[in-house]
């Protein structure tokens, strides 16, 4: 058991010490001041719920749209508007006596009770916004790598609750690869799972196109020195500097702007590793020019989009300024 703290030392902490990045100290220390010093993690929970502003807008938009506009369609509610917004809703059913409020009362909690004893934690089935459990690790690594932001509309998750969903549904055939998982605010993915209605078979058979003529489509496996689900990466053939790295999607689609979120979330992971491969490899690499050439005009030469991942060091070149802005050579240096 820790050394237990004098109130000074805690006044201390929490006036003076406490670094705060969200709500979530203070609002457990108070549960537990208020509850002589002990709390369960549901007391803790629901405390933290008070506080939480985006679990009332997610229920907002359920009550738009579902129990709301169900209540109204059957007649027993009616919307109060705000101009076009929908702020409140009133019972279409006006004097009642004090007994028969009492009455309907009893008999929605009569209701409730029943539903509840038969479906139990079914009920909250459509708070797992994907289907199927996430790791707690799959949830953190999709977080960092959005920043702790909707990858839809951009928000934070300080001022929004943040759903990490599968791109294409486990339902449809997406898998459970880090790739195919997003991170999106709740009012985004809500409206996503109400309009989009992208047929994604289509797109799941399309993973599997390969092109007998492309290179890279049929790269000798020797040559892989690593891949993941989406995509693979080999040393260039004819490297601009040693350990010069082609970062290749597995489909064959010809553009970089043709390629899927997954294949784009595959690439992101394989670029972050083959530049921590090679810094271990090689302690004199100090820099990386990473580019693609997308279309004949812009130097393409195999129609099978590849990442160039283009290890630099100090010295290579006399003047290394301007970077990538050497593919048009007299306008590198500014």
């Amino acid at each position: 058991m820790s050394e237990h703290r004098t109130f000074k030392q805690l006044q201390t902490y929490i006036r003076d010490q406490m670094r705060m990045s969200h709500v979530y100290q203070p609002v457990m220390l108070l549960e537990l001041l208020r509850n002589d010093g002990l709390a369960t993690t549901e007391q803790v929970a629901k405390a933290l719920l008070s506080y939480d502003q985006s679990q009332v807008e997610y229920y907002e938009i359920r009550t738009k749209n579902m129990v709301g506009k169900v209540l109204t369609q059957n007649g027993v509610i009616e919307p109060i508007k705000k101009g076009r917004r929908t702020v409140g809703y009133r019972l279409s059913t006006v004097g009642l006596t004090a007994l028969e409020k009492e009455t309907l009362i009893e008999l929605c909690g009569q209701r409730l009770t029943a539903y509840i004893d038969k479906r139990g934690e079914e009920i909250w089935a459509h708070r797992s916004i994907a289907d199927g459990y996430i790791s707690g690790s799959v949830r953190y690594d999709v977080l960092k790598r959005a920043k702790y932001r909707c990858e839809l509309c951009g928000v934070h998750e300080e001022r929004a609750a943040l759903h990490i969903d599968h791109i294409i549904p486990r339902a449809r055939g997406g898998s459970d690869a880090i790739s195919n998982f997003q991170s999106l605010c709740v009012t985004c993915n809500t409206n996503k799972r109400d309009r989009d209605d992208t047929d994604f078979r289509e797109i799941l058979t399309s993973y599997d196109n390969r092109d007998s003529s492309c290179p890279f489509c049929k790269i000798d496996q020797g040559r892989i020195v690593a891949e993941n689900e989406l995509c693979y990466a080999i040393r260039d053939g004819f490297p601009v500097t040693p350990m010069h790295t082609l970062i290749i999607p597995k489909r064959h689609v010809e553009g970089y702007f043709d390629l899927y979120q997954p294949e784009l979330n595959s690439i992101y992971a394989m670029l972050g590793a083959q530049r921590e491969q090679i810094l271990r490899d090689d302690p004199t690499v100090t820099g990386f020019n990473i580019g693609i050439n997308s279309g004949a005009d812009a130097g393409q030469t195999i129609f099978h989009v590849h990442v160039h991942l283009i290890p630099r060091r100090k010295g290579d070149v006399a003047e290394p300024r301007g970077g990538v802005r050497g593919v048009i050579p007299d306008k590198q240096k500014y």
